[in-house]
């Protein structure tokens, strides 16, 4: 238990620090991109990789881990034929892309950057084979390398990223002679994909030891039967993805003026972006809570446990929405001016990170009775909640209608997936603190948006104090101070 401890906050820790890293690129692209409409082509691209690199994986990932630890002895074997499967498919959907690169670049509405779908064809290629070495990283009890790998990943991202959108255009008014042989000051979004090919391609280098470690021999038999496992995980991890990207994938195909829906959708992937803080201490919270359940699993006061992390979870998460919406007029300078239009999404997105946060609280039922197509079932269920109201809904109201979808799509998938669970695995949630929470929080939210005056720094002094309010409810109710460690000390020291 404290290797496991120590491995989650290791890989937990290297992830949380990648999302950051990555959203620090926001106000860099923002800032820097001519519009938003060049910001809405990466937004539309990135999600549609998103939902490649699940296809590409089809499950894999988990198939190696399954058969590799059924029997270590095979676990060689394992890891060749996985390596052979996913190189194979991953190497054939990234020529097919190039060869078709102009065609599939018109479908798709972007006639004239064709080299766009070929580079990223090329980086989920290269990021579905490298998925398998990571896995192994993780079967051989490597969590450091694995997080120093993917931070170089990353790292090298942001370097490159800087280097063509910022260090280049500098040169090429102080000494273009030094860059001009390779620099290209129209190219503009092109870069970030230029950055990323070459970020990708420098990790797979890296872990090309590990690659070697392979015997690449084909068992035929034993991939029949890991395709039979990982198959089905493959619709589970397709609707998982729909459920986050499909607003953004469809988006450009909803209005006939291309150019209207990338400005439009670069507003919203921009705002959508700002939110992400949420999504951090979700996935903070699902790297210690998801071994804690199993752990806690046979404790007969698991299910109590279970109930006041989920009461603890909602509060945070409410502290937090209050913190993003208080001081917005902070934060929405991450972004340049002409996004600020989009920033009434925001409440909505935080909401739906939060419902999915629950989400995944909720989960513990299916995960620990051997239900998990129940997960599948409903999350294709919010699948088709997500793409009907972006469908009808997009075309009038625009990205408005994408937050709203998001925020149906979690809300229903939380409330089926609660009902469900306190038929088969009954868990008394303290609905009640969990409401009073929730009212508070949208009283103190109501009160901050009718109280404005025209001075900024009294807005925040006000918003300031009500969230003061919200903390003091908080400490005096459930948090007690004299229940923190160190601050009971000091008290008892007083």
């Amino acid at each position: 238990m404290k290797r496991l401890a120590k491995d989650t906050a290791i890989y937990g820790l290297s992830s949380i620090i990648g999302k950051f890293l990555n959203w620090c690129l926001v106000p860099l692209y923002t800032y820097v991109l001519e519009s938003s409409a060049d910001y809405g082509i990466v937004t539309n691209l990135y999600a549609w990789t998103a939902l490649l690199l699940v296809i590409l994986t089809y499950g894999m990932e988990t198939g190696f881990f399954r058969f590799a630890n059924k029997n270590r002895e095979e676990a060689p074997k394992v890891y060749g034929t996985t390596m052979i499967s996913v190189g194979f498919t991953s190497l054939l959907f990234a020529v097919v892309c190039v060869i078709f690169s102009h065609p599939i670049a018109t479908g798709m509405g972007y006639p004239k950057f064709p080299e766009f779908i070929a580079m990223l064809a090329i980086v989920v290629s290269m990021d579905a084979f490298d998925a398998i070495p990571f896995a192994y990283l993780r079967y051989k009890n490597r969590p450091i390398k694995f997080a120093a790998l993917k931070l170089f990943m990353i790292f090298t991202n942001i370097f490159f990223n800087i280097f063509f959108l910022v260090i280049c255009p500098w040169l090429q008014k102080k000494a273009p002679e030094l860059i001009s042989w390779f620099y290209n000051p129209h190219y503009g979004v092109g870069y970030i994909f230029v950055a990323n090919l070459i970020s990708t391609a420098a990790v797979t280098v890296a872990l090309l030891p590990d690659i070697l470690e392979a015997k690449f021999r084909l068992d035929t038999a034993l991939l029949k039967k890991m395709l039979q496992y990982s198959l089905p995980l493959l619709m589970l991890g397709i609707a998982g993805i729909i459920d986050q990207t499909i607003d953004k994938i469809i988006f450009p195909f909803l209005f006939e003026d291309k150019a209207y829906a990338a400005a439009q959708l670069g507003i919203y992937g921009a705002c959508f972006k700002i939110s992400m803080v949420m999504m951090m201490f979700t996935q903070a919270f699902r790297y210690a809570y998801e071994p804690f359940i199993f752990a806690q699993y046979k404790d007969k006061n698991s299910t109590a446990a279970y109930a006041d992390a989920m009461k603890y979870f909602i509060i945070f998460s409410l502290l937090i929405f209050l913190g993003m919406v208080f001081y917005l007029d902070i934060f929405k300078f991450i972004i340049r001016s002409d996004y600020w239009a989009g920033l009434r999404v925001v409440p909505i997105v935080l909401f739906s990170y939060l419902f999915q946060g629950v989400f995944f609280n909720l989960s513990l039922w299916y995960k620990l009775t051997d239900k998990t197509m129940y997960g599948a079932w409903i999350s294709i269920v919010g699948s088709v909640i997500t793409i009907a109201i972006n469908i009808i809904f997009v075309p009038v109201f625009s990205y408005m209608a994408s937050a709203w979808a998001s925020f149906a799509c979690y809300f229903v998938m939380m409330l089926i997936s609660y009902f469900l669970g306190q038929k088969y695995m009954p868990i008394k949630y303290d609905l009640k603190t969990i409401g009073i929470y929730t009212l508070v929080t949208l009283a103190l939210y109501g009160i901050s948006l009718f109280i404005t005056t025209p001075y900024m720094w009294l807005n925040l002094l006000i918003k300031t104090i009500l969230l003061f309010l919200f903390v003091a409810f908080l400490i005096k109710r459930d948090f007690p101070l004299q229940s923190i460690p160190v601050i009971n000390r000091y008290l008892k020291k007083s």
